[in-house]
């Protein structure tokens, strides 16, 4: 590994990058080179050509290093497991929708009875939008509760309950000072508006850094909330959340919220994988993720992008009891000297960053009529690249770059009708339609 001190100015607009991607002020650590093949049956392996341009160059003075293989490949490597005849996706295209309408840092799109749609803003407002992109209302304005003292903290994910139609719950994930911590919260709608003074806090979590707050609030088949949390930031988890499953950070946890209220803000389901366990925390799900950026269920599978540290992004698949391998390895490498893959679940895709990527976003499996090249197919994006993937989710073969140009995509988001729509800082949205 070489050393490579570059000017700034040749980073991408994100060498703000803080925002779920690698860690702020982060040293870049070498790890020992390891091929640890993908567990399960036959493996593909195949590069996408980048076709995409780099992200609009910062202006800025100063020069920032960072540790890297000069000679990289300009190509993600990207490994599936196959288990029946290729079916690759083809190149799709994409159109902005809303109106056109821009926002500053949108993080979370979500569809909203009566076909219109809540847009997140990770200053702290939800907006409530109509298919035309005209503000119906703000639905809540969370700014004086919001930290936005780091990069990466804000109003991170916003979900509506299950049983949104009858009981009006909204729940938002999002960081708070004086203590620094993430917060998972409900709120309950009116006539298109939040209460704020609705709000139940369901769960706190301290956080020791500004970065790595995972920040995605899902609502499974089982009707129980999973929440994806960041290992606490630090370089190279210095904590060692990743591993530790007395702490909630580094893993993706799972609670039931049906019953929340101040004296019981939530229970631990029974069938949990640590229930009972002397010393773990018994929300836990999966663990051994650095900061899972977006997460989505699909047919009872929980599909997760974690952001890598220096080298590598990944694709993974939260299961019961699932160690993702984090700070043990970085994808499918070593990122600790010696270390073993024994009892971890590999990721089902990696990309490297060269090229100019730096931290996936993970996405949605398409399942929608509009745009068939890219059916049942898993989507997801890098923030600096602005590439977008498609990952067949049976498996079939390795995922291939179907769109370029997008800039820093920050989020994607799926309509009732199960249309693609492609949240970018500073840009519109962008609906997915077939070329």
């Amino acid at each position: 590994m070489s050393r490579v001190r570059l000017p700034l100015a040749l980073w991408t607009s994100v060498v703000a990058l803080l925002f779920a991607a690698c860690s702020g002020g982060d040293e870049a650590t070498p790890f020992p080179t390891a091929t640890i093949p993908p567990s399960g049956g036959a493996t593909s392996v195949a590069s996408a050509t980048a076709e995409g341009s780099p992200a609009t160059t910062a202006t800025a003075t100063g020069t920032l290093e960072a540790t890297g293989t000069a000679e990289a490949s300009q190509t993600p490597t990207v490994v599936a497991t196959a288990t029946a005849a290729p079916s690759t996706p083809q190149p799709v295209a994409f159109t902005k929708a809303l109106g056109g309408r821009v926002f500053d840092r949108p993080v979370e799109f979500v569809a909203y009875p009566g076909g219109r749609f809540l847009v997140a803003d990770q200053g702290g407002q939800i907006f409530l939008l109509n298919a035309d992109g005209s503000a119906e209302s703000v639905l809540v304005d969370l700014r004086n509760r919001v930290s936005r003292e780091g990069n990466e903290e804000g109003l991170l994910s916003v979900a509506l309950d299950p049983g949104f139609g009858s009981n009006g719950y909204l729940w938002t994930y999002y960081s708070a000072a004086g203590p620094r911590r993430s917060v998972l919260s409900r709120f309950t709608v009116a006539s298109g508006v939040a209460d704020p003074g609705s709000q139940l806090v369901v769960l706190e979590i301290a956080e020791p850094f500004s970065n790595h707050n995972g920040g995605s609030v899902r609502f499974g088949p089982d009707g129980m909330l999973y929440l994806g949390i960041g290992d606490g930031g630090g370089a190279g988890d210095s904590l060692g959340s990743g591993q530790d499953r007395s702490t909630l950070l580094g893993s993706i946890i799972r609670i039931d919220v049906r019953k929340a209220s101040s004296a019981t803000p939530y229970a631990v389901p029974a069938d949990n994988p640590f229930v009972g366990e002397a010393g773990l925390r018994p929300e836990i799900w999966s663990y051994g993720v650095r900061n899972p950026w977006r997460m989505a269920w699909d047919r009872g599978t929980l599909w997760v992008g974690d952001v890598g540290q220096n080298a590598i992004e990944e694709i993974s698949i939260a299961s019961r009891g699932a160690n993702l391998g984090w700070n043990r390895l970085e994808g499918t490498q070593c990122y600790q000297s010696g270390c073993s893959a024994d009892g971890t679940t590999l990721p089902v895709a990696t990309y490297s960053h060269a090229g100019g990527r730096c931290s996936v976003t993970g996405g949605v499996v398409y399942r929608g009529t509009v745009v068939p090249e890219i059916a049942g197919s898993y989507l997801y994006s890098d923030f600096c690249s602005g590439e977008l993937w498609a990952l067949p989710a049976d498996g079939s073969s390795a995922p291939v770059i179907v769109a370029s140009g997008l800039g820093n995509v920050a989020s994607i988001g799926v309509y009732a009708a199960g249309e693609v729509y492609v949240l970018r800082f500073g840009q519109s949205i962008v609906r997915l339609v077939s070329p």
